[in-house]
């Protein structure tokens, strides 16, 4: 996660939600805040959010966009 700092990301959710956008910050329990996020629904643009916070036991996948 040190190396995906400032780089985008998908995030998957445990209620199959997906988020991208770029992660700034992260804790030792993977909570994330991703900047510029967007939420994906079938790999399509559903909403713009901005800046979010996502608590990390709702987080199944972290991955590099």
């Amino acid at each position: 996660l040190n190396r995906a700092r400032d780089k985008r990301v998908i995030v998957e959710l445990k209620n199959n939600k997906i988020f991208s956008g770029k992660l700034k910050a992260f804790d030792i329990h993977v909570n994330v805040v991703l900047e510029e996020a967007q939420e994906m629904v079938n790999g399509e643009l559903k909403r713009k959010l901005g800046v979010v916070f996502i608590r990390g036991d709702t987080i199944t996948i972290i991955s590099p966009e």
